[in-house]
């Protein structure tokens, strides 16, 4: 009789255990989401000053990745601030963004070319 209560309790705990680690994963990747998309926002606002098209150079994003991987480590290079650029500028309306997909999936939805592509693997 003993087991089954251990049992039974083990069992409670390791779902509450579960079901805390994926909510701590959706509101992590949530945050981590909005996060990238703000700095790509602030990118492309920076670049084009009110223009339509930007006049950037790649020394601008280049400089800013050296000094935000100074101070934050990882995460913040070249290549992946062009990421956060790209992520804003394919979703320019951040409730579109689903928050289904990780950081990982976005990276390969804004490789694709149209904009209608990216909205048809969405959905």
């Amino acid at each position: 009789m003993m087991e089954i209560s251990e049992d039974s309790l083990f069992q409670s705990v390791k779902e509450i255990i579960r079901q805390s680690r994926e909510k701590v994963f959706r509101i992590a990747n949530s945050t981590l989401l909005l996060t990238y998309w703000q700095i790509g926002k602030l990118i492309v606002e920076d670049e084009q000053q009110g223009k339509e098209r930007a006049e950037y150079g790649k020394y601008t994003l280049k400089k800013l990745s050296q000094k935000l991987t100074s101070e934050f480590g990882k995460g913040f290079d070249y290549t992946n601030l062009s990421n956060m650029r790209k992520f804003y500028t394919a979703f320019p309306i951040v409730d579109t963004l689903s928050q289904q997909l990780s950081w990982s999936h976005y990276r390969l939805l804004i490789r694709l070319d149209h904009a209608e592509s990216r909205r048809m693997k969405i959905f």
